[in-house]
């Protein structure tokens, strides 16, 4: 790879690479394989950057290799032996501005929305990140109808997981 399109790859990476770390925390329940996601993730955006034709913006492009990496890791890891379980991890948001009210309804969240599926994880996180449901589609490789139909779908879901 010419050092002109490394110094670019590391560039919009270094921008976007709160992306990789939301998907992160939503498909891993520890810091060890929060970084381990991370590092799979930034390997496989490095492996496949050299055919990034710019068709979409790099951070949608980025979301669906971000995406892809975590469900096939997470559907691998589900095959094995779970070493630590879900309650025993508290989340932890770095931003120490959030009140106590705050943490305890992303704590909510991120447990409820960890009992979806993976495509279903995926699309909250694209919704809650402010994604039109085209961009969600396109992310997703789904159309746009479906998106917005699952979405109502998880809300409801999410709803009954968060008030029995």
């Amino acid at each position: 790879m010419s050092s002109q399109l490394e110094k670019e790859f590391v560039e919009q990476l270094e921008t976007n690479q709160n992306i990789v770390h939301k998907i992160c925390r939503l498909y891993t329940d520890n810091q060890d394989a929060h970084n381990d996601l991370f590092q799979e993730v930034t390997i496989q955006l490095w492996k496949a950057y050299p055919k990034f034709r710019g068709d979409s913006k790099f951070s949608t492009w980025m979301y669906r290799v971000a995406l892809n990496t975590a469900i096939t890791l997470y559907r691998k890891s589900k095959r094995s032996v779970q070493t630590q379980r879900y309650d025993t991890v508290e989340f932890k948001i770095e931003d120490t501005t959030e009140d106590d009210e705050t943490m305890e309804q992303l704590t909510l969240l991120y447990g409820a929305v960890k009992q979806l599926n993976d495509i279903e994880k995926a699309l909250v996180f694209l919704y809650l990140e402010d994604k039109n449901y085209k961009e969600i589609a396109e992310t997703l490789g789904i159309t746009e109808v479906n998106a917005r139909v699952k979405m109502n779908r998880i809300k409801t879901k999410l709803t009954n997981i968060i008030n029995p």
